[in-house]
């Protein structure tokens, strides 16, 4: 227990020290700029890892499966408890006020660009020699380092733990979409024999944070479990962009959660545009929740399954 209470703390440190300085505002766009690299490094490193697996093709289309099944688990979970939720709080007013906006056709690119980041890396690693390929420790100094980079973004944008912590609609959708999300994990090891219910939980706790999904499970599983967690989270961010404006309207909390981690930062602009500024609040307080507990559940989860 201690050692994967180590393993959690380290994780989650970089995190609270980052939060614990504040910056001034003009040095936020240039952490922007380094956060957005440092995802596409990630990206091409895991990427060189999941090249040097053996029979590739077959591991690479294996687990675009598994990332299908999974990315469905957790959406049918996810929209039927969130909606639910709108339903029980929200039959009377709508809490937010409701903009009619277009799809944002950028937000799409970007999630394409990272896809292809992620390309580059396997044929990267396909095509170099194995002395020549990183350290598998570069990768996980550049994990610290983002989550960093996050702590400082956060509090660089002046969010407090109080405020978010006070907010009950943003703590409410965060504690079912965190259990959707459970039951979704479950589902998913009941459907697949090879999968262990501790497995399925940790598989299913990345939500949306696919930079530190992929590494964190590619460590407890391998590379190709790695990428079954990249590939689900990268097409909740993708789903996340085609489906928050459409859902708005209706079912304002599920249009916030299905963002997952993503609601605090990518997501932001989508989420304000489509629900106003009365929906900002809201979702940072659930995307910082979700954000400090998604590495601690997969780091415990994957470490009493592997």
């Amino acid at each position: 227990m201690l050692v994967h209470l180590q393993s959690v703390l380290v994780i989650l440190l970089p995190l609270f020290v980052g939060f614990g300085f504040k910056l001034p505002q003009f040095m936020l766009k240039i952490l922007d700029k380094l956060l957005m690299i440092l995802v596409y490094v990630i990206l091409c490193l895991i990427g060189m890892g999941f090249a040097k697996t053996p029979n590739l093709s077959n591991e690479l289309s294996k687990a675009a499966m598994y990332a299908i099944g999974l990315f469905i688990c957790l959406a049918v979970c996810n929209c039927v408890v969130m909606i639910w939720f709108d339903r029980m709080f929200f039959r009377q007013h709508h809490p937010f006020e409701v903009n009619q906006i277009k799809r944002q056709k950028i937000g799409v690119a970007d999630s394409v660009k990272q896809l292809m980041i992620l390309f580059v890396g396997i044929l990267l690693g396909r095509m170099l020699p194995e002395h020549h390929l990183p350290s598998e420790k570069l990768s996980f100094y550049a994990l610290m380092l983002l989550i960093f980079v996050v702590g400082l973004q956060m509090r660089g944008y002046g969010i407090a733990l109080r405020q978010v912590f006070l907010n009950r609609h943003g703590l409410w959708l965060s504690v079912w979409f965190m259990v959707s999300c459970a039951v979704a994990g479950l589902l998913f090891a009941l459907v697949l024999p090879d999968v262990s219910w501790t497995k399925g939980l940790a598989l299913s706790s990345g939500y949306g944070w696919y930079s530190l999904s992929g590494i964190v499970m590619t460590q407890a599983y391998g590379a190709t479990w790695g990428s079954v967690a990249l590939l689900n989270d990268l097409l909740r961010e993708f789903a996340a962009l085609v489906f928050i404006p459409i859902l708005m309207r209706r079912y304002p909390s599920t249009a916030i959660g299905i963002g997952g981690a993503a609601s605090l930062d990518f997501m932001l602009p989508l989420i304000q545009k489509s629900g106003g500024l009365s929906a900002v609040p809201v979702a940072i307080s659930f995307g910082f929740i979700v954000n400090v507990v998604a590495p601690f559940l997969m780091v415990f989860f994957s470490a009493f399954s592997s």
